[in-house]
């Protein structure tokens, strides 16, 4: 169960930097400076052309050259600029997809753009991502497994090392499949019912 514990824990370390970084250059990406656009885009296009793996492997590397920061906060920054990459795309698309006519009907009404952001276009824009946000989590939670080939004691590694003393790696990688399974389930479940909820708090209000 602390293999379980440390799983759940990185991935959700994770995911919170990648929501951060991701509705940052989400909102980069839809701004009207270009300069910012392109950074945007830069960054996507790096991060989505590279392997997690390798990303995993710089960042962890890189960052103990200045600061130990320890395989859960190495191994989570990693997570989240990658999902953040992911995220943002996500947010950009949600965003964009709010009809403009309610931006610039709060804009008449005497709202300032961050306000009118802030209090017509997110919620709307967090409704309509909440389904690919929540294949991005399973994602996530599926791609963790990869920071323990930096030694970080997730599921996957406890798998290793019970294999390496035992010899039964078939049983073994069974088993820890089993367990990321039900994690997947789990984590399934709960972003339904945020749908379904935030579904349901939007009919009322129509």
């Amino acid at each position: 169960m602390d293999a379980v514990l440390a799983t759940v824990k990185i991935t959700l370390l994770g995911l919170v930097i990648g929501l951060v970084i991701g509705l940052f250059f989400a909102f980069l990406k839809v701004s009207n400076i270009k300069i910012l656009t392109i950074i945007a885009d830069i960054y996507i296009y790096i991060i989505r052309g590279t392997p997690l793996i390798v990303q995993i492997f710089i960042l962890y590397f890189g960052l103990v050259e200045f600061v130990d920061l320890g395989r859960l906060w190495a191994g989570g920054i990693a997570l989240g600029v990658h999902n953040g990459a992911y995220i943002a795309e996500v947010f950009r698309g949600s965003i964009q997809s709010v009809d403009k006519g309610q931006a610039e009907a709060a804009r008449s009404l005497g709202m300032t753009s961050g306000l009118a952001m802030r209090r017509i276009i997110l919620p709307q824009a967090f409704r309509r991502a909440l389904p690919p946000l929540g294949n991005q989590f399973i994602i996530a939670l599926k791609d963790s497994s990869l920071v323990a080939f930096i030694g970080f004691q997730d599921l996957f590694n406890r798998a290793q090392r019970l294999t390496s003393s035992t010899g039964l790696a078939m049983e073994n990688y069974i088993i820890v499949g089993i367990y990321y399974l039900i994690l997947v389930l789990i984590l399934t479940f709960l972003v339904n019912r945020l749908e379904h909820r935030m579904s349901k708090s939007e009919r009322g209000l129509i």
